[in-house]
């Protein structure tokens, strides 16, 4: 029997963590192969080119646009500063003057005679890009990116917002399923990533974020408080790149949801430890989770290499589909056959044990596997 893939979240204490590097555009890589690296050193850095600055110079001196090469006192390729005069314009005698000052710091990148117009670049805008986690280079892309492998845990989400933050875990709750309410908040937050339980409420979220924490890590959270943090309906996830201070990653999903145990243990196990954390999902092509990692010093030639994960019967799943979505379920049996299920589709079926001993048959691809 041919065996189904499916998209699937790690949740491992111990793996060989693997993460590419790359800059936008190309720039200088700053690190050498075999070379040890932290997780907030800067590996590559590169220059994104400047806004532009149109100025209407035919228009602000009164003249034709084909006599406003004439009129400039810069030429192109030439530096400028903001407030420093680029063109001027003297009457008849003397006796009237108008000038035209640069609005910005920049360089003069074009005159049109046909628009009168000057092309203003503004200062190149510099971008570093960080290691993310800390490891070993194994790859470098001259003048591209690197790539860093790393002995450690990972532990991915079904959802997250925020981009990478880095910070130090710390276990606010007891069990899984306790609620992170404000009260329960530390009084000085700052560089923490805050592990809750259930979920999250909105008010402590806030609370977390004021005090300093980079990241909450919860069970669940409700999708209205979500609307609230980023002021707008999430829609379909393809995050990462919201500006708010503290990252926020849903282990489990939305509603009251607890954390799944044995995630829950494993983060209580690294508590105080510094994390590496990224709430950038893509559910579509291309699959991204939002993770926590935490490297070890662990040499990378003792830790097995991540295989693909195949759907088999004993493999743990999260339902991702109503009406037991977030549940982790154990596959009982995979028919080979495809079944016709209620909406009139053909598909292929798994049955599953849900955590009270009772069956249920849903479709393969409304499960996730988990990783263990």
């Amino acid at each position: 029997m041919a065996h189904a893939y499916t998209p699937g979240l790690l949740v491992r204490e111990r793996a060989l963590i693997r993460k590419r590097r790359m800059l936008p555009i190309r720039g200088k890589v700053l690190v050498q192969k075999g070379e040890r690296v932290q997780a907030q050193q800067v590996v590559a850095r590169a220059e994104l080119p400047g806004n532009v600055q149109l100025v209407n110079i035919a228009h602000h001196l009164g003249i034709e646009p084909s006599d406003v090469p004439a009129k400039l006192r810069v030429g192109v390729g030439e530096r400028v500063r903001r407030g420093q005069v680029i063109a001027e314009n003297v009457g008849l005698f003397g006796l009237f003057r108008s000038v035209v000052p640069a609005p910005c710091d920049g360089e003069v990148e074009a005159v049109s005679a046909v628009t009168g117009q000057v092309i203003l670049r503004e200062p190149n805008i510099p971008l570093e890009l960080t290691a993310y986690i800390s490891g070993e280079v194994t790859e470098v892309l001259e003048d591209e990116g690197v790539e860093i492998a790393a002995a450690g845990t990972i532990i991915q989400g079904i959802l997250g917002v925020g981009g990478e933050k880095y910070g130090r875990i710390a276990v606010a709750v007891k069990a899984a399923t306790d609620e992170l309410t404000p009260e329960r908040v530390p009084a000085d937050a700052q560089g923490l990533v805050l592990v809750g339980g259930q979920r999250a409420t909105l008010d402590a979220y806030r609370l977390a974020a004021e005090r300093g924490a980079v990241g909450v890590v919860v069970g669940s959270f409700d999708d209205a408080d979500l609307s609230q943090i980023l002021g707008y309906d999430l829609g379909i996830a393809i995050t990462g790149g919201e500006e708010i201070a503290t990252t926020l990653i849903l282990t489990e999903g939305f509603g009251r949801l607890a954390m799944a145990e044995r995630t829950f243990s494993l983060l209580r196990k690294l508590e105080g430890r510094e994390a590496s954390i990224n709430g950038a999902t893509q559910i579509r092509a291309g699959v991204i989770r939002p993770e926590i990692i935490v490297s070890s010093n662990e040499p990378l030639g003792e830790v097995e290499e991540q295989t693909i994960t195949e759907t088999r019967v004993g493999a743990l799943v999260r339902i991702i589909r109503e009406p037991h979505f977030g549940v982790l379920a154990r596959i009982k049996a995979l028919p080979p056959e495809p079944v016709v299920i209620d909406s009139g589709a053909t598909v292929r079926v798994m049955v599953v044990e849900l955590p009270d001993g009772r069956e249920h048959v849903l479709p393969r691809a409304n499960v996730e596997l988990i990783e263990l």
